[in-house]
């Protein structure tokens, strides 16, 4: 059924949403007035019915990875503003300077005692390593498990590779926390090793799996350290590794990664909205990150959240009603390689005049809704009640203070903005964060439409009642 027809199909629906909703406006300040429980029906009903989220993610991972710097990026901007403006929204673009690092190859072998042969292990360059030598470098590899470790052996570094090996902690039940432990290495480890001496570094992909996927991600040089080349390998490859050197401490790699750095270049962040019709420069703003890693084409991070916060406008404008505050969505631009995105929005010119009075963030994978978190303390226990009972129906457990924003939006909380985040169950989403599996088909479409609905609710209830 085509637009056109559906409209007319629903407009006596629409019509009788619209009175009922102006009735309650004026006969009740909470966000579980029968108004907006009808308006999060209607919204529920339709997302559940069309699953018009996948269709936003299914095309926009149909341009490929979208690194910062690449063609890919540059498609994604103009699918983002093209998007927006076939669905109707007022849209614009604020620019942004990202860097340019391009990936190359990368080659790991374990080389064999002797002339006993090579074993190539799966691996990839970490963003905005320096390469090797063109023909790469073989040294003896020294395996730590926490920079303790490091330090301890110190005396035997030099010259060497410095092999990260700390496995994933399965005992959490918090898997950002898991990760948190594990991705250390690969944020800091290339610097504290070069500290040292070492010729190269190179982690255990922080991941709970195993398997034979690499995940790459960003390493943070120290700049009063030597740059030294820094690599991922899988967990499998990991393992492999370490069992060899425990029999043969004197193992030889030979690592060669073709990376390089080039000038920054201008991208954008685009934003597209629903005017709010009584308080239009009070703003609720729905984020992700239009960039991905190259190993695949970011569905989980972050093309779900960005179909998401599409889906979410559409949703509402499909519903008839009008908000009284601007409902907007920004996809940034930059969040993988040093969030320039978020921190230029928030400075931009334009947010002269405006007043973002919250921010909720989508950037932790497609998987089935649970809650929102909510940053501090800012927000009456009886404001969450009320957001989280309107949000029930949808499968929404819980709405909590505490843990709210992200890189994107983060930048908002200096002018007072109420922090958020949208929590999905991501007990598996780090089997494909940052890795060649994180693909189209590792979404499955109703979840992922699930979390457009509820923060399609939460930012109408946001934009009706404030915070």
């Amino acid at each position: 059924m085509n637009a056109v027809r559906r409209a007319a199909r629903l407009a006596p629906v629409f019509i009788a949403l619209f009175v009922s909703c102006a009735a309650d406006r004026s006969a009740s300040p909470d966000p579980q007035d029968a108004g907006l429980d009808r308006i999060a029906e209607s919204i529920r009903m339709a997302g559940l019915k069309e699953e018009g989220a996948y269709e936003f993610l299914r095309s926009l991972c149909g341009l490929g990875p979208r690194l910062t710097g690449s063609e890919g990026a540059d498609q994604a901007v103009s699918w983002a503003r093209e998007t927006f403006a076939a669905m109707g929204f007022a849209t614009w673009l604020e620019p942004v300077m990202v860097q340019h690092w391009v990936r190359g190859a990368a080659e790991v072998e374990l080389l064999g005692p002797g002339s006993s042969g090579r074993i190539p292990l799966a691996a990839a360059a970490l963003g905005a390593s320096v390469p090797t030598p063109p023909d790469g470098l073989t040294a003896k590899v020294i395996e730590v498990r926490s920079f303790e470790d490091l330090d301890k052996a110190s005396a035997r570094i030099k010259g060497r590779i410095v092999f990260f090996n700390a496995p994933w902690d399965r005992t959490l039940m918090d898997t950002f926390r898991a990760y948190g432990e594990a991705a250390q290495f690969r944020v800091r480890g290339a610097s504290e090793a070069a500290k040292r001496g070492a010729a190269a570094a190179i982690v255990r992909s922080p991941t709970g799996r195993l398997d034979d996927n690499p995940h790459t991600g960003i390493v943070a040089y120290d700049p009063d350290a030597p740059q030294i080349p820094a690599a991922a390998i899988s967990t499998l490859a990991a393992d492999t590794l370490s069992l060899r050197l425990r029999d043969h401490p004197e193992a030889e790699i030979r690592l060669r990664l073709t990376c390089r750095t080039l000038p920054d270049v201008p991208s954008a962040n685009v934003a597209g909205e629903i005017r709010g019709a009584d308080l239009p420069a009070e703003i609720v703003l729905l984020g992700a990150h239009l960039d991905s890693w190259d190993l695949a084409a970011g569905a989980h991070d972050d093309g779900a959240g960005c179909a998401q916060c599409l889906e979410a406008l559409r949703l509402i404008r499909d519903s008839g009603f009008k908000p009284r505050r601007t409902i907007r969505a920004v996809l940034f631009m930059n969040e993988e390689f040093g969030a320039s995105g978020g921190r230029d929005y928030a400075a931009a010119a334009r947010r002269a005049g405006e007043r973002h009075i919250a921010a909720m963030e989508s950037d932790r994978g497609a998987g089935t809704p649970l809650g929102f978190s909510i940053g501090g303390d800012a927000v009456p226990a009886v404001k969450l009640e009320a957001f989280a009972s309107l949000l029930r129906p949808s499968g929404i457990l819980w709405v909590r203070s505490g843990g709210g924003g992200g890189a994107d939006v983060g930048p908002l909380a200096a002018a007072g903005t109420i922090m958020m985040s949208f929590q999905p169950d991501v007990q598996r989403y780090f089997d494909y964060h940052h890795s060649g599996l994180d693909a189209l088909e590792s979404v499955h479409p109703r979840e992922l439409e699930l979390g457009a609905i509820v923060m399609a609710v939460m930012a109408l209830a946001l934009a009706e009642k404030g915070i």
